[in-house]
């Protein structure tokens, strides 16, 4: 039996709990995705500012 005819027959707090997990898992994957995508970028970031911390030491 397929998802879409059981359905029908759950009850509200059950299609909650479904639409809320979906939306977890959809704010995560993207989360994810932009983390994976700037990842790069904070590693360059946090070199920079640790070479500029050690090349301004008194």
């Amino acid at each position: 039996m397929a998802l879409i005819p059981r359905w029908q027959y759950m009850t509200d707090s059950s299609k909650a709990m479904v639409r809320r997990s979906a939306i977890t898992l959809v704010v995560v994957v993207i989360g994810l995705t932009l983390l994976r995508a700037i990842f790069p970028w904070i590693l360059l970031g946090l070199a920079i500012y640790g070479a500029w911390c050690l090349l301004n030491r008194k």
